[in-house]
Parts: C-alpha cells; sequence; structure tokens
C-alpha cells in the first residue's frame, strides 16, 4: 500500500478520536465546496490527455519520465492521479497490466518516445495475449519532426499495431483529449485489450480549449452482448443429453464477470469444472466439482477429464496450444459448445459445433434458463473422483534433501487469506504456483500466460497492491532467473512502502529450460546453470526492503510468518532442490490424455 493510503497505527488512534468531529465537519464542508467547483478550464493539449484520464475516474499511472511525454507530466503535476514513477518502462507496462487485472479498469502506463515506446513493447504484448484492460500514452517527437529520424524517434503506432487492440497517432490539439477517452473505453469494453495513443510533444504543448468526451467506443465499435437464441437452444438440450459433460473457465470467465453465473450453473448441474491457467479462481478449487488446471502441467485429472468427455462447454477461452497440446487429440469425442465474446476465436484452434458469441455472464444466463434438466452424469462424476485419486498431486519432501518448491508454495498458502493476490514471473516457479495454491477467488491470479514474460512478477504485485483492497495480502512467487530481470522493481516498492512478500525459489537454474534440456536435449545445460546468483535476501536488504532466507525445512513456517507480518516490502531467497521438476508435463503438441508424471515417461 502507498504512502497516501497508509494504514493507521496504534498510535495515530488517540489522536484521530479528538479530531474525528473537527475532520466530519471539514470533510463535508469540503465535499460541498468541491461539489461547487468546476474544473478549471483546458489550456494545452496535455492538460486535455490528463482531463480525460480524470474524468474515467483513473487513480494511478505508472511510468518513467521523459523529454517528449514531459508535457503531459508537467500537466499530471496538479492532478490528484497519483504516478508511480518506476525502475524501467517494462515495469511499468507491466504493473499497469496487473492493476487491470485485479481492478478491472484499464492500468495506465506511461513513457517518453524512442527507448521508452520501445520498452513499453514487452508490457503491451503481454497485455494483448492475455487480453488485459490497459492504456499505453507514449510521447513523440514534434510532428514537423516525425519520419526525419530524429532524437529519440520510432514509429510507435507501427511498432505497436500487431500487439494493440487499437493505437492512435494523435495530431490535433483539439482532439487529443476525446482520443485519449476512445482509447480508454476501448481498452475495457468487449474483449478488453490494451490501447496506445502517442502524443507528439507539439501536441500536448499546443494551446486548446477543448475538453475531452466522456469516454466511449466509436460508434462503429460493436459488441454482441447475447448469443444467437436457436444456437442456445441447441446447445442446452446437449447439455441436457450428456453422459460425460464438463466446464472449460478460461480467462474470459473473470475478465466477463461471469464467475458466479459459472459456478451456479456447474454446482445446479453437477457438472465438473476445469480451469486454463488464466481461468484460475473462475472456480474454487476446493469444490468438489474442481478439477483444477488443464493442459501441458495441468493435474491428470483434468486432462482426463477433457480426454474422455463427451460434451465440453468452453467459456472464455481462446484454446490456445498450451492448453490442447495436439489439436486432433484434444477433447477427440466431445460435442463443443464454445462461449467467447470474440467472434475471432470461434473454431479458430477447436472446431466449436455450438458457438455462442456474446458476454460470458449474459450467454451463461441464457444457457441456465434454457437448461431444464440436469445431465444423468452420477458415473461420470464418480470417474472424475477415480482419477483425482489415481493421479493425485502428492510429492515427497524428505527432510534430509533440499526443500522442495511444492512445499513452499502450500506453506505460504496455508499462511494468507483465501483473497490473497498471487502474482509470478514465469518459469517451473510459475507452474508450482498453478498447481499447488488453491484459487479460490477472481482475480486473484495474476501471472503472465500467453507470451510468458520473465519479469513478470514483482512490477505486477507493484500493479497488484495498489489495485487491492487494502486487507488483502500480495505475494509474488518468482524464480531466480526471473526476479534478476525486473528486481529494481524493490526500490519502488520501498519508495511507496508497499506490503508485498516476494518468495524466490532460488534453484541456480532458468528450471524450466534445464528441465527440458534434460529431458529433450541429453542434459545439455547450455546457458541455464545460474550459479552466480546473488544473494537475494542482502540485495533485498540493500534495496531497504526486509530481506530472509530459507536453507531447510524448519525454517520455512517462521520465516513465512516473519515476512507477511513485515509492513513493507519483503522478499525470501528460498534455497529449493536445483533438481526438482514440474510435473504433470505434457510434451509440447502431444496428447493430454498421455501426460508423464516423471521423466521417464516423456
Amino acid at each position: 500500500m502507498s504512502e497516501r493510503a497508509a494504514k493507521v497505527t496504534p498510535a495515530d488512534t488517540e489522536e484521530q478520536e479528538h479530531e474525528q468531529f473537527t475532520d466530519e465537519t471539514a470533510t463535508e464542508t469540503d465535499a460541498e465546496a468541491r461539489s461547487e467547483t468546476t474544473p478549471k478550464p483546458v489550456t494545452n493539449g496535455a492538460e486535455a490527455v490528463v482531463r480525460a484520464l480524470e474524468n474515467a475516474g483513473v487513480e494511478y499511472a505508472f511510468g518513467v519520465q521523459g523529454g517528449a511525454i514531459m508535457p503531459v507530466y508537467d500537466a499530471l503535476y496538479d492532478s490528484d492521479i497519483y504516478h508511480v514513477t518506476m525502475a524501467h518502462e517494462q515495469g511499468a507496462a507491466h504493473a499497469a497490466d496487473a492493476y487491470g487485472i485485479v481492478s478491472g479498469e484499464p492500468g495506465i502506463c506511461l513513457a517518453t518516445s524512442g527507448p521508452g515506446a520501445t520498452n513499453l513493447v514487452t508490457g503491451i504484448a503481454d497485455a494483448d495475449m492475455d487480453s488485459d484492460p490497459m492504456l499505453a500514452l507514449t510521447g513523440q517527437v514534434p510532428t514537423a519532426f516525425v519520419g526525419n529520424d530524429a532524437f529519440q524517434e520510432t514509429d510507435t503506432t507501427g511498432v505497436t499495431t500487431p500487439i494493440t487492440k487499437d493505437n492512435t497517432f494523435s495530431a490535433e490539439p483539439d482532439r487529443v483529449g476525446t482520443d485519449v477517452s476512445e482509447a480508454l473505453a476501448l481498452a475495457r469494453e468487449g474483449r478488453p485489450g490494451p490501447t496506445l495513443v502517442d502524443l507528439p510533444k507539439d501536441v500536448t504543448n499546443a494551446e486548446t480549449d477543448s475538453e475531452p468526451d466522456e469516454p466511449k467506443t466509436p460508434d462503429t465499435y460493436e459488441v454482441q452482448e447475447r448469443a444467437n437464441p436457436e444456437i442456445v437452444a441447441a446447445a442446452a438440450e446437449r447439455i441436457e443429453n450428456a453422459n460425460k459433460p464438463v466446464m472449460l473457465l478460461g480467462g474470459g470467465v473473470i475478465k466477463g464477470e461471469a464467475s458466479e453465473a459459472c459456478r451456479a450453473f456447474a454446482v445446479e448441474h453437477e457438472i465438473p469444472v476445469i480451469t486454463t491457467m488464466p481461468g484460475l479462481g473462475a472456480f474454487p478449487e476446493d469444490h468438489e466439482l474442481s478439477l483444477e488446471m488443464a493442459g501441458m502441467h495441468g493435474t491428470g485429472y483434468a486432462n482426463m477429464a477433457i480426454t474422455h468427455c463427451d460434451t465440453l462447454i468452453g467459456i472464455g477461452t481462446r484454446f490456445d496450444d498450451r492448453l490442447t497440446g495436439g489439436i486432433e487429440t484434444f477433447a477427440p469425442d466431445a460435442e463443443v459448445i464454445h462461449v467467447d465474446i470474440d467472434p475471432a476465436e470461434i473454431s479458430k484452434n477447436i472446431h466449436a459445433d455450438y458457438p455462442l458469441v456474446g458476454d460470458a455472464e449474459t450467454v451463461v444466463e441464457q444457457l441456465a434458463a434454457a437448461v431444464e434438466e440436469s445431465p444423468q452424469a452420477t458415473k461420470w462424476r464418480a470417474q472424475c473422483q477415480q482419477w483425482k485419486s489415481d493421479y493425485s498431486m502428492a510429492y515427497d519432501a524428505p527432510e534430509d534433501e533440499p526443500v522442495q518448491p511444492e512445499f513452499v508454495v502450500e506453506a505460504l498458502d496455508e499462511a494468507t487469506d483465501d483473497d490473497t493476490i498471487v502474482t509470478t514471473g514465469v518459469g517451473q516457479h510459475q507452474m508450482w504456483a498453478c498447481q499447488y495454491w488453491t484459487f479460490t477467488e477472481p482475480r486473484t491470479w495474476v501471472s503472465s500466460h500467453g507470451l510468458g514474460t520473465m519479469g513478470y512478477g514483482l512490477p505486477a504485485a507493484i500493479g497488484a497492491r495498489l489495485a487491492a483492497d487494502d486487507e488483502q495480502d500480495v505475494v509474488c512467487i518468482d524464480g531466480d532467473g526471473s526476479f534478476l530481470m525486473t528486481m529494481q522493481g524493490l526500490s519502488v516498492a520501498v519508495r511507496e512502502n508497499l506490503d508485498i512478500t516476494v518468495a524466490v525459489l532460488n534453484n541456480e537454474y532458468i528450471g524450466m529450460v534445464r528441465q527440458w534440456q534434460d529431458a529433450f536435449f541429453e542434459g545439455r545445460h547450455a546457458a541455464s546453470e545460474y550459479n552466480w546468483m546473488p544473494e537475494f535476501d542482502k540485495l533485498a536488504e540493500a534495496f531497504g526492503a526486509q530481506g530472509y532466507r530459507i536453507d531447510d525445512y524448519d525454517e520455512v513456517a517462521d520465516t513465512i510468518e516473519a515476512a507477511l507480518e513485515y509492513d513493507g516490502p519483503s522478499v525470501i531467497d528460498v534455497h529449493i532442490d536445483p533438481q526438482a521438476n514440474v510435473y504433470p508435463m505434457v510434451p509440447s503438441g502431444g496428447d493430454n490424455g498421455q501426460f508423464a508424471l516423471t521423466e521417464d515417461q516423456l
């Protein structure tokens, strides 16, 4: 949490109680004054940009200052929007991305032209792959210099066109504020995604009194909310007649606020539920109907259920290759009901027998109204429970051997509340977090899925912390290689007094690469051994955070408790078994039903 929103300490209580009546009176008076005060008129393009953000209710922005974006920062100086200066533009994009995931509203990131804008690209691409709402504002050289290879000039809109939902080169001072408003609306409406507005310095410096329009999408932008009633009726009949149904919930369930509707539908009709990795938290994993996550490192029982089901109800998932493995072996005997707000996703990877284009919550409610009888699937549910027993996620943790990463993840989960937000980087640690943390609520899992961006975890924890409720814990489970990429963000967490806990699962490898090298490259560890790693606990203290180290099992519980209780950023350097691997595993393009539980089975 930032200093702006710091928790009340016991020492403050008496003074605050003494001044309570005065404060309440002042608050009422201030509120009345504000209601009678109109904002000062816009005088230039930069002020119009900031006014558009204010009109949309933006509270935080993440960025790095620079020459071409300087007019916008000057306008932010007088705004109530709280700017978080990040240590690197990539971190700004990831923080904004995570803010959007947790809050549901577009996160805002800013950067200057040239290298500032290109440093945002990885974060923008990440948000695009995962359909996360985000707005990037980039400075640009004056319009007269565009195309002349001016200092710090890059064709930002050209570079980012393939990785944005929409981008705009804003060339008119009277239009620039509305360009930003429109970009905000596009980022969050329909299928969410990143948008970008490129802001030439002469445009943001130019005089204008034009107030930005309220955030709204262009008249040409249409989103289908309700699915075709005839296809809904046919899909409902298929569900009623199913013998082996499963629901597959993707990230679109969470983004479409459809988690409650999906839970209610699954429970009413007793349909087993599987999630994709972005869908973690859409259905409580402690529920008896939950089969947890499917895919390359999904549970054996989830993958078995997909392989043998006769009816697959996919909601808000794009059926990417990490989920499906080989398309020809994915749910081979199933009729597929596919619900998605983006018609481009229907039958793109997996053929949809019942294509239902529309908002996830709305379409699930349509299905709920149309399904009159629950499928007769008692034997199927028993089979799914048997698979849960046969392919248990249990693991060995001998006390005389190095600490197993699964044990650490479960210990962190046990020490925190159900609404704790988990962020990760990418690699083995990400998979252990997916597998051994029990997710029960939406918007508590924040990670890089489609792009697979190492270094995502720490800046994401910063954005998540500012979007979360004050009482929620934020835990970043990271790997040593991933953490090393963006650990400069610790300086931001310390400066802002953000209460986040980082657990670095340190195996001195790029662990997932090492695992693949052992399995498929005869153990030739080319560029994957990281035995030159620094001591992360001491580095944390150098940044001003609290540092801890774990080497043995008997240190795990007490160290985690101390780190969580510390009021500020803390880092636990957890030295885990360097040979620990992630299983189950489906080789790339393989058959989900033929998952490996050991390296010998690959």
